[in-house]
């Protein structure tokens, strides 16, 4: 994917890192409502077979992923083939407080919308917030991903926040589209100190392994 084709924000003198990341947030969100259903069908296939060849994953026996959102990659088709070679799967779901936990995977037909907007989650019990410290591997969505490991989330924090309960040197896999995988050189994606850089990242065409 060229440069040319990868939405950026215009970054201006004066512009704060808050401001670029909403307008970059903005530029992405538009290019992927833009993906057609038939396109979006086809990488979620793809990502199965990507996402299983990244050897942290092969080798796990627990996977904390997430419920894709419409126009996110789509994890169901992923989910399911981590279901089905015995791999447990934790999902983020909303606790009290709107607190994010986790709960079990048991199988996209048990998955429930609990709120407008919100992503599917599992009718099973919360396990809590620290469940995420039986992750071998932690699968995080994202809307951009450099070179060097930072990743551009949805606003809110929460996998910032997530990731401090998981054990330590957990390896995490972004999830983006081919196109919002950034050159740290020229196209590097704003962060700020307390901004969380991930280990690898998968799209439908490859996975590679970030920062080194």
């Amino acid at each position: 994917m060229s440069a040319a084709a990868q939405p950026y924000p215009h970054v201006s003198d004066g512009s704060s890192v808050t401001e670029v990341k909403d307008e970059f947030r903005a530029a992405v969100r538009a290019a992927r409502r833009a993906r057609s259903p038939r396109l979006r069908a086809a990488a979620a296939e793809a990502l199965v077979d990507v996402v299983e060849t990244i050897p942290v994953v092969a080798d796990a026996s627990v996977v904390a992923a997430y419920s894709a959102r419409p126009t996110e990659p789509d994890t169901g088709p992923l989910l399911d083939a981590l279901a089905a070679r015995g791999v447990r799967v934790l999902l983020p779901v909303l606790g009290a407080g709107l607190q994010r936990e986790w709960a079990w995977f048991a199988g996209r037909h048990d998955l429930l919308e609990r709120a407008p907007g919100r992503p599917p989650e599992p009718s099973g019990p919360s396990l809590g917030a620290d469940a995420i410290a039986e992750a071998d591997v932690v699968l995080a969505p994202a809307l951009a991903v450099d070179t060097a490991g930072n990743r551009l989330g949805q606003g809110g924090g929460w996998y910032d926040r997530a990731l401090a309960h998981a054990r330590p040197g957990t390896p995490v896999v972004a999830l983006v589209f081919a196109e919002e995988l950034y050159d740290a050189a020229t196209r590097p994606v704003p962060h700020e100190p307390h901004d969380r850089r991930v280990d690898l990242v998968a799209t439908p065409e490859r996975w590679e392994r970030l920062g080194d």
